[in-house]
């Protein structure tokens, strides 16, 4: 396995810094302050009234993108540690992840990317960038968080098997093994907890489920049969996969970071090929599972149901605010001159929590 502090990982020494020039902080490292300001950024608090998978408020034991972006952290600096990455630009992007996705989960963007059809889109990654680099404005000198390079790059260049990045400006070929962890966490945390709540929901049953392979080995790995409380029995489940993820995680990526002879963050940047991954047999399993929660839960009727009148009513308060944009927040009516109308509106949309924008449709 790789030792701590490889030339391989990002640090301090071989970072490209931040866009505005800041003085070095006495006891945070520059990552550590990046972590910090996500958290303490607005973006990032309302991430708890928006849907990951059901609309926020239903129950309380359901995630939101705010527990999911906790989640998806604790098992990234996981998997960092573990290769002797730098954990804090892990858990940073980790963290920052998931700000720029729209209300109503995937429902929400598509709506907004066709209705930003011919003024550019609407992708959560970009959407993401903006918030970092100009949305957020705390600070008097510059707009944006002004994060280190590292920590924008991993932002940009996250992906998964439903998400679909906007070509960006970074030259390099890939992200670092830091935003590959952080990817793999994200993929990890998802699939394990949208399986939870299917099932704490009853919209996915245990029947259904005797063909997925890595629940089945979940179910040996727990002992199963001996377990007669169901909650403990879906938890204790939904842990085993992430266990058995992670642990596989961690072994096939030391493996092919050994075998592949990268020795500078350079090597990385250089590559197309990841080299934080899943063993050939996992990653088969764990397919198997995201297209069983694609047909069986994503597109289960009880979960879409809403999503035609979702549709209709955001149609409406974008084409409202397009007419009125006095009745946008002031930061927002300035940004129409450098960014444009819809740009601007569509950017007021998104960083709706799915309740505020609830209240903005039902009112006149």
């Amino acid at each position: 396995m790789p030792g701590n502090n490889a030339g391989f990982a990002v640090s301090e020494q071989t970072s490209r810094g931040r866009i505005f020039a800041e003085k070095r902080h006495r006891y945070r490292s520059d990552f550590e302050r990046d972590r910090d300001r996500i958290i303490h950024s607005e973006a990032f608090r309302r991430l708890e009234g928006k849907t990951q998978v059901f609309t926020p408020g239903i129950n309380d034991s359901f995630r939101n993108r705010l527990t999911h972006s906790i989640e998806v952290a604790q098992i990234g600096r996981t998997i960092a540690r573990s290769l002797g990455l730098n954990e804090s630009l892990t858990e940073a992007i980790c963290l920052g992840h998931d700000l720029g996705h729209s209300p109503f989960g995937h429902s929400g963007e598509n709506i907004l990317n066709d209705l930003m059809e011919d003024f550019g889109g609407f992708e959560h990654n970009r959407q993401t960038l903006r918030i970092v680099e100009l949305l957020e404005h705390p600070y008097p000198d510059f707009t944006g968080l002004n994060l280190v390079y590292e920590t924008r790059l991993g932002l940009s260049r996250h992906r998964g098997p439903h998400d679909k990045p906007a070509k960006d400006n970074f030259p390099e070929k890939n992200c670092s093994l830091e935003g590959q962890a952080a990817n793999a966490a994200d993929r990890i945390a998802y699939n394990c907890h949208d399986l939870e709540d299917g099932l704490r929901a009853g919209v996915i049953f245990y029947e259904q489920l005797e063909g997925i392979e890595i629940f089945s080995d979940a179910q040996r790995h727990i002992g199963a049969g001996a377990i007669k409380d169901i909650l403990v029995l879906r938890t204790r489940t939904a842990k085993a996969i992430i266990d058995i993820l992670v642990s596989d995680c961690i072994e096939t990526s030391g493996k092919a970071i050994e075998e592949s002879k990268i020795k500078t963050i350079d090597d990385v940047y250089g590559s197309r090929k990841d080299f934080v991954m899943f063993s050939r047999q996992n990653e088969v399993k764990l397919q198997r599972l995201e297209e069983f929660l694609l047909h069986n839960f994503y597109m289960n009727p009880s979960v879409t149901m809403d999503a035609g009148n979702i549709r209709t009513e955001m149609e409406k308060l974008f084409e409202k605010l397009c007419r009125k944009p006095e009745s946008m927040p002031p930061f927002y009516n300035r940004l129409i001159e450098s960014e444009g109308l819809q740009r601007a509106v569509c950017d007021y949309m998104a960083g709706m929590t799915d309740r505020f924008c609830l209240k903005m449709m039902e009112s006149d």
